[in-house]
């Protein structure tokens, strides 16, 4: 399997120069590719990949002498971009979703990446330099060690002006040793997560302690006049805002998603939809903290650390696992996003709302329930709940470290 290592590199000005130049003549070079497409579905033809891979050559040759400037197999790779996001756009349309066509990069910064697959570049580990074709060399600093055999690299501009070195590497799995242990985990705003074992998880809400910052830096780049050197600055420091608002959400979910990797062999999450969720929000607030939430890159990394370790992430239906009791399976209707306790009218059960979820997500996850008609009840109640029959969830107990192993 391919995982990423990102390390920040310090390019010169003369070879940020070249970089500059580079992504340029790409992003150049992907409108080009993209017009040949546009004009082939427009006339009924169609136009392969294998096709637009060759007109490099022609266009190189004929049009763009300047291409020249570039590593060839960077160039291949802006055509694997364009082909990947065609494919893209086609599965969403046999989905169902509305969606246009693809659109042409006019803004010289929407171009950020050169993609080095499989050659044209070196690391001297040793000189901690990172050589590129037509390039030359760059510092990297290389913070952390590199496992598996190297198989590509991508260097990335981001709107600060920063420059990183993303190394691809293919590793063997690392499998964790067993520790006969499953978890359904609910995903909410008043707390990130809250488990089955009755862990919860702060949510960070990064976003909201960050938010007056941005609002006042963005009121001073609407202020500057487009195209000078203040707007430019103040441009560059919002980007480290957000730049910084990123980070910290990366940092909390992999230290979180390593945390339940490390002590769990079986993962049940819901399978929401979280881009729907945050458009059909009741409010303007609801709809940022859904949005700086993560859910789905949460569960992603989930996935991509449990594939590496040999564990297992289930996804489940997330239909009335908020409303069903965990104890005997009633579905409270009238349960608002706001009650914050389930009480069921039948057994008596209570329990924090959320708590009651991860249970159900468990028990859905495991197969150990069924999903009842509404307001029928299941027919017995699963033994091991008696275990907990009288306990109800303490949103005051200590939480585990995301660091513990």
């Amino acid at each position: 399997m391919l995982i990423s290592y990102r390390f920040r590199i310090y390019p010169s000005k003369t070879v940020q120069a070249k970089l500059n130049e580079q992504l340029e003549l790409c992003r150049w070079l992907y409108n080009r590719l993209l017009s040949e497409v546009n004009k082939a579905r427009k006339e009924g033809r169609r136009i392969r990949r294998e096709d637009t891979q060759s007109l490099i050559v022609r266009i190189k040759r004929e049009e763009k002498p300047e291409l020249s400037k570039v590593y060839s197999k960077v160039l291949q790779m802006v055509n694997y971009q364009l082909r990947s996001n065609i494919s893209s756009l086609n599965e969403l349309r046999k989905k169902g979703v509305k969606v246009g066509w693809l659109r042409y990069k006019t803004s010289p910064n929407s171009f950020k990446t050169l993609n080095f697959n499989q050659s044209g570049f070196k690391i001297d580990f040793d000189r901690k330099k990172l050589s590129l074709s037509k390039v030359g060399d760059i510092p990297i600093r290389l913070h952390r060690s590199i496992g598996g055999k190297i198989k590509g690299v991508i260097i990335k501009r981001t709107k600060s002006g920063k420059w990183y070195a993303i190394v691809q590497a293919e590793v063997d799995k690392q499998p964790l040793p067993p520790t006969g242990r499953a978890i359904g985990i609910d995903v909410g705003i008043t707390h990130f997560c809250v488990d089955s074992d009755g862990n919860y998880f702060e949510h960070p809400k990064y976003l909201d302690r960050t938010l007056e910052k941005i609002k006042k830096v963005q009121k001073q780049l609407s202020r500057k006049q487009k195209g000078s050197k203040n707007r430019e600055k103040v441009r560059i420091g919002l980007a480290k805002l957000y730049e910084k608002l990123e980070n910290q959400r990366n940092d909390f979910l992999h230290k979180l998603s390593r945390y339940y990797v490390n002590n769990y062999d079986i993962m049940v999450v819901e399978d929401l939809n979280v881009k729907e969720m945050a458009e059909n929000g009741s409010s303007t607030t609801l709809n940022r903290h859904i949005t700086d939430s993560a859910w789905s890159k949460f569960v992603r990394l989930l996935c991509e650390k449990a594939e590496r370790a040999a564990r297992t992430v289930v996804k489940v239906n997330p239909k009335n696992t908020s409303k069903r009791c965990a104890m005997c399976g009633y579905i409270v209707n009238n349960l608002k996003l706001h009650d914050r306790t389930f009480t069921c009218p039948i057994c008596g059960w209570e329990a924090d709302r959320d708590y009651n979820a991860s249970l159900n997500i468990l028990d859905v996850g495991m197969g150990r329930s069924r999903t009842p008609v509404e307001g029928e009840p299941l027919p017995c109640v699963i033994s091991y709940r008696e275990v907990i029959a009288g306990q109800v969830l303490s949103m005051k107990q200590e939480v585990p470290s995301v660091r513990a192993e």
